[in-house]
């Protein structure tokens, strides 16, 4: 009976303490080790699963999501919404651009919360009641307030030393499968570092290691896409015939987020997220091209004079629509890791990028070829290096 009111008193404690009846007598040992348990942590009712699985369910799982205003975020928080979780969702962005995340959850399961990510007691506050800690942070270009290692190392650390004060179960950061030390892409190094100290912040934190991702809203299909504004001919470093590439449907990027958090056998490990078939760059652009129905003529450009046309658009005030680091990332082969886990591990059948393209590509399309069949498309090759 005492471990029952014991517990009482713990799920009581982040929705305002439970008063025992004056009939219950409770032992001065018990009543210290509970109130050390309260305050450690604040548990409250969100934490017990109850309910069928769906939107106004609890699925036991109270989670922050940082980056979530981006473009993986949203399907992040769509997945955990689905399924009744409770999700805090810190911003540094105008509350406008966090609207469309609002109808992913039942009333009252998103929680918006303002965020500085150079103020650690804000970053504090975003994980202070939750089990559950996803790191999606990231940017494509560095700008004057925000460079890579600030993005990718130092805020990362910050949520990975709250994330361990505070007691968080699982702590998820999302990298790059190309991460190297040695990378020639500054972005792939400082993820790299990235990596390091977060597990040195939280050694049993679960690495999400993705290549590039597709999907309606991404900055990888639509990038090649738009190069047609640029001129009849696309441009690619050796032709694009020594590069690599393995895209991953986002769709599935969620999928195994959720998935780590509902595997109790995640603790510490690294994940690799990867789409089914490896093509080279230059077939990859092709089909592109080829389910847009518009011409693909493509020629080789040396990567100074890549990088020189990169430079100008560097020089803009706005989003960049790419950079010579954006160049580089965008020309190394994707890794291999077949000793680490992956997408079949977690239970899920990646999907590939012809059964997904059209819709990212359909927009490009002219009038006359809008609703063109996507057979219409020869796929690209897959290679097996």
């Amino acid at each position: 009976r005492l471990s029952k009111m014991a517990a009482a008193l713990v799920l009581g404690g982040g929705v305002g303490r439970r008063v025992l009846p004056m009939s219950c007598v409770v032992t001065p040992g018990l009543s210290s080790a509970v109130s050390i348990l309260i305050q450690k942590r604040n548990i409250h009712h969100a934490v017990i699963p109850a309910g069928k699985s769906g939107r106004s369910s609890l699925s036991g799982i109270v989670a922050t999501v940082f980056g979530a205003s981006g473009f993986l975020g949203r399907y992040v928080v769509n997945r955990l919404g689905r399924i009744g979780s409770q999700v805090v969702i810190p911003y540094r962005c105008d509350p406008y651009d966090v609207n469309h995340l609002k109808p992913m959850g039942d009333l009252g399961q998103l929680t918006f919360l303002e965020w500085d990510p150079r103020d650690r007691d804000s970053t504090r506050q975003a994980v202070e009641c939750s089990n559950v800690v996803i790191n999606l942070v990231g940017r494509e270009w560095e700008t004057s307030n925000y460079k890579f290692e600030d993005v990718n190392v130092k805020i990362p650390q910050d949520i990975a030393l709250a994330s361990r004060e505070a007691g968080v179960e699982k702590l998820i950061h999302v990298s790059h499968l190309n991460a190297d030390m040695k990378s020639s892409s500054k972005l792939l190094r400082t993820k790299a570092v990235g990596e390091r100290v977060v597990r040195d912040e939280f050694p049993d934190s679960i690495i999400i290691k993705p290549s590039e991702i597709f999907g309606r809203e991404d900055r990888f299909l639509n990038y090649f896409s738009n190069m047609r504004w640029f001129g009849r001919a696309t441009p690619l470093i050796s032709m694009g015939m020594k590069t690599v590439k393995q895209p991953v449907y986002v769709v599935d990027v969620a999928k195994a987020i959720v998935s780590v958090i509902k595997e109790p056998d995640s603790i510490g490990k690294t994940y690799i997220i990867v789409g089914p078939h490896r093509y080279l760059l230059h077939d990859l652009v092709e089909y592109v091209y080829a389910v847009m129905h518009r011409p693909f003529i493509s020629y080789p450009l040396p990567r100074p004079l890549y990088h020189l046309a990169a430079q100008l658009f560097e020089m803009s005030p706005f989003d960049q629509w790419t950079s010579r680091d954006k160049v580089d990332r965008l020309h190394i082969t994707d890794m291999k890791y077949p000793d680490l886990p992956g997408l079949e591990d977690l239970g899920i059948n990646p999907t590939a990028m012809e059964l997904k393209a059209i819709e990212v590509l359909r927009r490009h399309r002219r009038y006359r070829w809008y609703d063109a069949e996507i057979d219409d498309a020869k796929p690209a090759t897959p290679v097996n290096y």
